[in-house]
């Protein structure tokens, strides 16, 4: 599958939309990031993606994974991918300059994300779990582990992972069953099983450093009594060189839908040596550290997954010559016309830009908000991206999985195919709506916690930016009513809900599609008022006049079903399932 990097939407985004060269020069760490440097930036990693990585991403599907006693080995092509990829920093491009990180902005480390999501999700699975790996370090560990650990992390000389699933726990981590043991020189030892770990063992580095989620002998009952611990497959000598191996293993590797070149592992720890990351019982909040990140990234898989998707379907539509327009031949030298004459063709193809470009413009605006927390200390910002975070990942994943299987759609019976490589886009996709945390928890996560905890009032905060940007004049009435109703049915929600414990369980998925819908409104109509007058701006133009027209009318929909309680949900006997 051919893939070519979204270098002139990212231009302007960056430039045009969110205007980065006036926000980071008021910032003293970001301030080197001139317009000439970013663009050679995001020139490189559409380079890296487009040429080195994206060939690598059918062979890796068909090769995947393998395991035998005990040893995982990655199809031969990700080694020198895996290489390029660390050499060139993009691993650290967002770490800690202070231990080799690059210290870029998160807008710019977005845009790089995206673009290895879309070239090979599999591959960049290793390197997303080490990039949070570090974050989690970088915040919460002591300066001898990050300094033990950080360089050699950014430099991909290492990879990490996160274990903390457990096959009878799954998202209830209070009921977890490995066991911290503390020792006379201030070590634990490790014992327990955990499943669903993504690069827990493999062969693309020399030492994969776990961040394994445990309990202490005494440790409180529930999520309050969980710790984190670093657990490194090789244990790593005063002078930073590699010791004897730990005591942990793969028991085996998932046979999976998607993603078949990852390494989904079983790890069995017995009596491993770990070192307590953070505070004891404190781990969970550690943990979420890196699984914020993660929502985020994954958020940006399913962008890039439904930008690969769009790329094939938008070549075969031009290509595949199918029946005739009805208003007449379009290309009448031929036996037929193009898909591109068919009305629904469009439909899809047009779904798909609609969602992937809006997509792109929400993700950079996280990044912004994350941006201005971390380098500028703004808190408002801090709590915007908290409430956008699950917003990122459930609606970008959505998003992208129907944007994929649109574009198998487009092709028909070739979507079904191996060759063509869709049907692939398709499995692949369909993960990043489940890990990470479900799109229904990240639903209860928006509405139950983000929302309720200051009863809408982040929320409403974001609407009356929103309502006072400048946007194209045709498109204001239209977003006027969708921020609206974005107000009336989250004010309708909160205040029903104390009445009905069900009801934000029950209605959450449609609420978190509502605020998708109404904030990618509010970014099309931002872009379309600075589109410029060529080829590149008609399209944005036609785009966005096409969301309005087409997608956001669904809003009407989702409202009438918010207003409902949750009887219909609940009323059913379970026995009747």
């Amino acid at each position: 599958m051919d893939y070519k990097a979204p270098e002139q939407d990212a231009k302007f985004l960056l430039f045009d939309l969110f205007r980065v060269q006036d926000i980071w020069s008021e910032i003293p760490a970001l301030s080197d990031f001139s317009e000439d440097l970013t663009q050679a930036i995001v020139a490189e990693g559409a380079r890296l993606t487009s040429e080195v990585i994206a060939p690598t991403n059918q062979i890796g599907d068909e090769e995947g994974a393998h395991w035998e006693d005990g040893v995982v080995t990655t199809p031969a092509v990700f080694k020198n991918a895996y290489q390029e990829v660390a050499q060139g920093g993009w691993l650290g491009i967002a770490g800690n300059p202070d231990f080799g990180g690059q210290g870029m902005p998160k807008m710019l480390a977005c845009l790089v994300e995206e673009m290895l999501w879309a070239s090979n999700s599999s591959l960049y699975l290793y390197g997303t779990l080490t990039v949070g790996s570090t974050l989690a370090i970088d915040t919460h560990g002591t300066p001898e582990q990050k300094q033990t650990y950080l360089p050699k992390m950014y430099s991909g000389e290492w990879a990490g992972a996160m274990a903390l699933t457990e096959s009878h726990a799954g998202t209830d981590l209070g009921i977890m069953r490995s066991r911290a043991e503390p020792q006379a020189n201030g070590s634990y030892s490790i014992t327990g099983t955990k499943i669903f770990i993504t690069g827990g063992e493999h062969d693309l580095v020399e030492n994969i450093i776990h961040l394994v989620l445990a309990k202490l002998p005494d440790a409180p009952p529930g999520t309050k009594g969980i710790s984190l611990f670093i657990v490194p497959k090789f244990l790593v000598d005063e002078d930073g060189s590699l010791g004897e191996r730990n005591g942990w293993a793969s028991g085996s590797i998932e046979h999976k839908m998607g993603i078949r070149a990852s390494a989904t592992n079983v790890i069995n720890y017995d009596g491993a040596t770990g070192y307590l990351l953070g505070e004891e019982n404190q781990g969970l909040a550690a943990m979420f550290t890196m699984m914020n990140y993660e929502r985020l990234s994954v958020g940006l898989q399913g962008l890039g997954s439904g930008d690969l998707a769009y790329q094939q379907a938008a070549a075969y539509a031009k290509d595949r010559l199918q029946g005739r327009a009805s208003t007449g031949a379009q290309n009448p030298d031929g036996p037929a016309d193009s898909l591109l004459v068919h009305p629904d063709v469009r439909r899809m193809l047009l779904s798909q830009r609609a969602y992937n470009e809006g997509g792109r413009a929400f993700a950079l605006f996280v990044g912004l908000q994350l941006d201005l927390a971390k380098f500028n200390g703004d808190k408002d910002a801090g709590r915007l991206s908290e409430l956008l975070t699950p917003i990122a990942k459930a609606y970008l994943s959505d998003k992208g999985f129907e944007g994929a299987v649109n574009a198998q759609q487009v092709f028909g019976g070739h979507g079904y195919i191996k060759e063509w490589g869709v049907e692939q886009i398709v499995r692949d996709a369909r993960i990043a709506q489940i890990y990470e945390g479900t799109n229904g928890v990240q639903a209860a996560d928006l509405l139950g916690r983000k929302v309720m905890r200051d009863n809408g009032a982040t929320l409403r905060q974001f609407v009356d930016m929103m309502a006072q940007s400048e946007v194209a004049e045709e498109f204001q009435p239209a977003l006027n009513e969708a921020l609206d109703r974005l107000i009336r049915v989250t004010s309708s929600v909160i205040e029903r809900s104390a009445e009905d414990p069900n009801l934000i369980g029950a209605v959450s998925t449609d609420y978190l599609e509502l605020t998708g819908l109404t904030m990618f409104a509010w970014l099309w109509a931002r872009m379309a008022a600075i589109a410029p007058d060529d080829e590149f701006g008609q399209a944005k133009k036609v785009t966005a006049r096409f969301f309005f027209d087409r997608l956001l009318p669904k809003a009407e929909g989702l409202e009438a079903g918010l207003v409902a309680d949750s009887a219909s949900v609940m009323s059913m006997l379970d026995d009747s399932f």
